[in-house]
C-alpha cells in the first residue's frame, strides 16, 4: 500500500471520527459548561457595576441627609463585604461560596433599600439631578442584575441536565468524568426584588 494513501485513508478517518464526536453530543457538555461561566460573568459584571454605582449615591445622599449616618455606614460597610465575596468560574459547583455571595449581595440590596427609603424625608434631595441620574442608573443595574441571573439559572440548568441525561451522561461518566454539576443561584424574594423608589 502506498503511503499517500495510508496518510489519506487516516485523515478520512480523524476527519470521520471527529464528525462523529461532533454529532453525538461530544461538544455539548463543554459548550453549556462555558456557556454557563459567561452567564456568571454576565452576573458578577452587573453587581459590579451597582457596587460602582454605590460610593456616588452615598456622597450625594450624605450632602442632604448627614443625620442618617447609620443607613450610610451600613450601605457602605454592605458594599465593601459584598465586593469582597468573590466566586470565579471554578466555583460554581461549591454551594457554600455561592450562598456567601448571595447573602453578601442580599445585604447590599437591604441597605440600598434603606438608603433609598431615607430620601423620602429629604424633598431637596428627592428632587436633587445627581441624584436622579444615580437612582435611575442604580434600577436600571438591578433590571440588569435580574436579567443576568435568570441567564445564569437558564444556562445551569441546561448543563447540569446534559450532564444527567443521554447522550450526555454517557459523556460525564467518561471523558467528562471531572465535571460536577453547577450550583444555581437562587436567592430569596427580597432579594430578587429591586429596591422599590417613590417619588
Amino acid at each position: 500500500m502506498h503511503p499517500t494513501f495510508s496518510r489519506l485513508r487516516a485523515l478520512v478517518a480523524a476527519a470521520l471520527l471527529g464528525l462523529g464526536l461532533a454529532g453525538c453530543g461530544y461538544n455539548t457538555i463543554p459548550t453549556l459548561e462555558e456557556a454557563a461561566k459567561a452567564r456568571w460573568a454576565d452576573v458578577q459584571n452587573n453587581y459590579q457595576r451597582r457596587a460602582d454605582l454605590i460610593p456616588n449615591l452615598v456622597a450625594t445622599v450624605q450632602g442632604y441627609a448627614k443625620q442618617e449616618k447609620d443607613v450610610l455606614t451600613a450601605v457602605v460597610e454592605a458594599r465593601a463585604k459584598a465586593t469582597q465575596v468573590r466566586v470565579d468560574a471554578s466555583q460554581l459547583t461549591d454551594p457554600d461560596k455561592l450562598k456567601q455571595f448571595q447573602d453578601a449581595q442580599s445585604q447590599l440590596s437591604g441597605a440600598l433599600g434603606r438608603l433609598l427609603a431615607v430620601s423620602e424625608n429629604y424633598p431637596e434631595l428627592k428632587s436633587n439631578q445627581n441624584f436622579l441620574a444615580l437612582q435611575s442608573q442604580l434600577e436600571g443595574t438591578e433590571n440588569r442584575i435580574a436579567v443576568a441571573r435568570r441567564d445564569y439559572i437558564d444556562a445551569v440548568r441546561a448543563y447540569n441536565t446534559e450532564l444527567r441525561t443521554f447522550p450526555g451522561v454517557l459523556w460525564a461518566s467518561t471523558a467528562f468524568r471531572a465535571n460536577k454539576p453547577m450550583v444555581e443561584f437562587t436567592a430569596n424574594e427580597t432579594a430578587q426584588t429591586p429596591p422599590q423608589v417613590k417619588f
